[in-house]
C-alpha cells in the first residue's frame, strides 16, 4: 500500500503513518498501536521469511548495524547483508541512496527461488555467439570468461563464470551451447566427470586402514631403525612392477620382486618372503600409500606382525625417502620399459649399489655401513 493508504487504513494522518515507517516516534504524537502477542515462529534454517525481512527493514531506517540485526535474528552477518545486497534497490534510481523494502525484497527472493533457471548464455544471442566462437578457437571456459570482462567492462548482463559455460556445455535440457563443442575442451569429454565428496568416498579395503597419525612418534625422528616405507614402481602401460622398501633411520633400500603382477595377494605374499630375511628388531612398522595393492594389508600383519599405516591422500610427502628412492630407481628401471624382464638377481645388485652410496644425509656413510653398526650392536 501507499503511506496515505496504509494511515488511513489504521486511522493516523498520513504524516504520523511516514514517521511511524521511518521508526521516528514523536512523544507528544499518537504512538503507534501495539501489536498482538504471538508465539515466535521457527526460524528456517535456509530461506528468511517475510517477518524477518520486515525486522531487517525496520532496524535498517533505526541505522542499526548488520551484525545487531544478525545477532537478533539468529542469523549469520553475511546472510544479513547479501539480503540487503541482493534485495535492496536504488532509491528513485539514485544509486547512492539504497533502500530496502520487505515485501519488494519478498518478491524477488520468490521470483528468483523456482528451479530449474533458464541459463544466461541461452537468453543473450551475443553472448552465446561469442562463447562459441572461442570455443571453436579451442579457448578454455576460463579464459572466456575473462576475455568477456574486458571486452564488455560496462555490460554485467555478459559477464559469467566459467561453471556457467561448463554448464551450459553439459547439463541436459539447457542446449545452450552446442554439444559438440564440449570436444574442443582440453579434457576432450563430451560427459561431465563426476567428482565425489570425500565424506561420500567408500572404504577402499576390507579391513579398515590404520592411519599415519597414528604411528608411533619414534618412527618420526628417525632415531630408532625398524620402521620401513613401501611403494612400487610402475613399467610400460602399467603392465610390470617392482616393489621398493627403504629403511627410514638407514635409507637401507630392498626391492621385491613381483612376476605375478601387483595384486594384492600377490604383492602381500612376495613382501612375506622379502621381510623374513631381517631381524625381528628391524621390522617395527611399515608406512604404504592408499594404493589398492595393499587391499590384503591385514593377512600381511596376521603373517609378519608388522602393522602397516597408511598416508593420508594424496601426500607423498609422508613418504619422502621412499619416493627419493623411487627417483633414484628410474636411472636403472626408466620410465616407459619392460620391468618384467629384471629377475631377483638383478633387482638384489641394483640394490646392492644403491646401499653402497654414500649418503650426505648419513653424514656420508652408506646405508650399508650403518645397518651393518646396528646389526653389530
Amino acid at each position: 500500500m501507499t503511506n496515505k493508504e496504509a494511515s488511513r487504513r489504521v486511522g493516523v494522518h498520513d504524516r504520523t503513518g511516514r514517521e511511524w515507517r521511518n521508526g521516528r516516534i514523536d512523544p507528544n504524537r499518537r504512538r503507534a498501536p501495539a501489536l498482538m502477542e504471538q508465539e515466535p515462529v521457527p526460524s528456517s534454517t535456509r530461506y528468511l521469511r517475510e517477518d524477518e525481512r520486515i525486522h531487517i527493514a525496520d532496524r535498517l531506517r533505526e541505522k542499526a548495524s548488520v551484525r545487531a540485526i544478525a545477532a537478533e535474528l539468529g542469523r549469520s552477518p553475511s546472510t544479513i547483508s547479501r539480503e540487503i545486497r541482493r534485495n535492496g534497490m536504488p532509491l528513485c534510481g539514485d544509486h547512492s541512496r539504497w533502500v530496502y523494502r520487505p515485501h519488494a525484497a519478498q518478491r524477488r527472493a520468490g521470483d528468483r527461488r523456482p528451479r530449474p533457471k533458464p541459463g544466461k548464455i541461452g537468453q543473450n544471442v551475443e553472448l552465446r555467439d561469442f562463447t562459441q566462437a572461442h570455443l571453436a578457437m579451442r579457448w578454455s571456459p576460463e579464459q572466456i570468461c575473462h576475455a568477456l570482462r574486458r571486452r564488455f567492462p560496462d555490460r554485467p548482463e555478459t559477464h559469467v563464470v566459467h561453471e556457467t559455460i561448463y554448464q551450459a556445455l553439459y547439463v541436459q535440457g539447457r542446449g545452450e551451447l552446442r554439444r559438440e563443442l564440449a570436444r574442443a575442451l582440453r579434457t576432450g569429454r563430451t560427459r561431465r566427470k563426476p567428482h565425489r565428496q570425500a565424506a561420500s568416498r567408500q572404504p577402499r579395503f576390507s579391513h579398515p586402514m590404520v592411519m599415519i597419525s597414528e604411528r608411533p612418534t619414534e618412527a618420526d625422528d628417525r632415531a630408532i631403525p625398524g620402521h620401513w616405507e613401501g611403494d612400487l614402481i610402475i613399467g610400460k602401460a602399467g603392465a610390470s612392477t617392482i616393489g621398493t622398501l627403504v629403511e627410514r633411520a638407514t635409507r637401507y633400500v630392498m626391492l621385491v620382486h613381483l612376476p605375478g603382477g601387483r595384486g594384492a595377494e600377490d604383492v602381500s605374499t612376495a613382501l612375506q618372503t622379502t621381510v623374513q630375511a631381517l631381524p625381528r628388531h628391524l621390522t617395527k612398522s611399515l608406512t604404504w600409500d592408499q594404493g589398492s595393492e595393499m587391499a590384503a594389508h591385514h593377512a600381511f600383519t596376521v603373517a609378519t606382525d608388522i602393522p602397516v599405516y597408511f598416508c593420508d591422500r594424496p601426500a607423498p610427502w609422508q613418504r619422502g625417502s621412499n619416493e627419493n628412492t623411487n627417483g633414484l630407481l628410474r636411472q636403472y628401471f626408466p620410465k616407459g620399459t619392460d620391468l618384467s624382464t629384471h629377475g631377483p638377481e638383478q633387482l638384489g645388485a641394483v640394490a646392492a649399489e644403491l646401499n653402497s652410496r654414500p649418503r650426505k644425509t648419513l653424514d656420508w656413510e652408506t646405508p650399508a655401513e650403518r645397518l651393518h653398526k646396528l646389526l653389530t650392536a
